[in-house]
């Protein structure tokens, strides 16, 4: 179970996603989870291994928003270069920052 604690053993910047939730803790532990929704991450790498650059923007920019909002600091950095490479249709090798991206999201992920 992640608690406030952890998160800020994992990185996060828990007192800025706090404020956001007008600093309920409750409220702010209990949209965590949805950050870490396996099937928007998995969506995203398909769209990229797929080539569909203008619709995994939108995933990943989603996404951004998410966990900036909850200050998820280290998924965040990760997907925020994601993002700007897709916002600017880079058509890089995406592998590194997806295997990036799940190695963070697994460290999170089993803490929930």
């Amino acid at each position: 179970m992640l608690t406030i604690e952890k998160l800020d053993e994992l990185g996060c910047d828990t007192s800025d996603g706090l404020k956001r939730c007008m600093d309920d803790r409750e409220f702010y532990l209990s949209l965590v989870p949805g950050a870490f929704d396996k099937k928007r991450y998995e969506a995203l790498e398909k769209k990229i291994n797929e080539g569909d650059l203008k619709n995994a923007f939108e995933d990943a920019h989603a996404l951004k928003g998410v966990l900036s909002n909850l200050a998820i600091t280290p998924l965040f950095d990760v997907i925020n270069r994601m993002t700007e490479l897709l916002r600017a249709g880079e058509k890089v090798d995406y592998g590194p920052l997806i295997a990036e991206m799940w190695e963070v999201q697994k460290k999170f992920e089993i803490n929930l």
